[in-house]
């Protein structure tokens, strides 16, 4: 385990969507380990503020940053009040993401594809493009880490649920391995988290509450995963035991 002493050393982690689920678990383990945080959130700010509660009251420092990865000039102010206000930038987690909702590929409309790739694909590159600008070497930063959240269903499909959404997050998967081996030698590590059945609000959004519960008899382990575990993953992958590790996609899905 790494402790809060050893991760004071680092900067300002950015954990896009953080309000919930996946995104607020790994920001409240952050903070706990000692990075300052900053929790971005879209809509949902008083659930930010509870996630930047928990850490202040774990001993660390967060703050709460709306904007909608969707928009660039979103993304350039979440990256400029978080170094402003909590530090130079040491890392980010790139977990905002939507499914578009459930549908066969014949359902899917023009607006659903284009939000699902606005957030889940140009949203995640134009993060990593500010966190660059700050980390990388070869503009005067210190270097650090990105983690982008991926998943499994880049391996199993999403068929007859979200196959666009699968797409998607295999956009992720192919931007990782090219970027972390563009800014390998900047000082930058890049990887990703590819969750499986995780028990998050997700299913429920989807109009599908009962679905960890209805898949947990396929996967090996029988059960759907929690986000802790998930950020657990996304820690490691953010910290010194990992400096040998980029371009990676750790699957976190319990066998499936």
């Amino acid at each position: 385990m790494i402790t809060r002493n050893e991760e004071k050393k680092f900067g300002t982690l950015i954990v896009t969507g953080a309000s919930r689920g996946i995104g607020a678990a790994v920001a409240r383990l952050a903070g706990e380990r000692g990075f300052p945080v900053a929790v971005n959130f879209t809509k949902d700010e008083a659930a930010a503020q509870e996630v930047v509660r928990h850490i202040v009251a774990s001993g660390g420092q967060a703050l709460a940053i709306q904007g909608d990865v969707a928009r660039e000039e979103d993304i350039v102010r979440l990256f400029e009040t978080a170094e402003r206000e909590l530090g130079p930038i040491y890392g980010l987690v790139n977990n905002a993401g939507i499914t578009g909702g459930v549908a066969r590929v014949e359902e899917v409309s023009m607006e659903s594809l284009t939000n699902v790739l606005g957030v889940n694909v140009i949203g995640s590159i134009l993060c990593a493009r500010e966190a660059i600008r700050r980390m990388s070497l070869r503009h005067g930063g210190t270097g650090g880490a990105i983690v982008n959240i991926s998943s499994i269903a880049v391996r199993v499909g999403g068929a007859n649920e979200w196959v666009h959404y699968a797409a998607s997050k295999g956009a992720v998967d192919s931007f990782t391995i090219g970027l972390a081996r563009e800014v390998a030698d900047e000082g930058i590590r890049v990887n990703a988290v590819a969750p499986g059945l995780i028990e998050t609000d997700i299913h429920a959004t989807n109009g599908m509450p009962d679905r960890p519960e209805r898949m947990a008899p396929a996967i090996p382990m029988k059960r759907a995963g929690t986000a802790e575990e998930v950020a657990e993953g996304v820690l490691w992958l953010l910290s010194p035991a990992a400096s040998y590790t980029t371009g990676t996609i750790l699957e976190i899905g319990g066998g499936r």
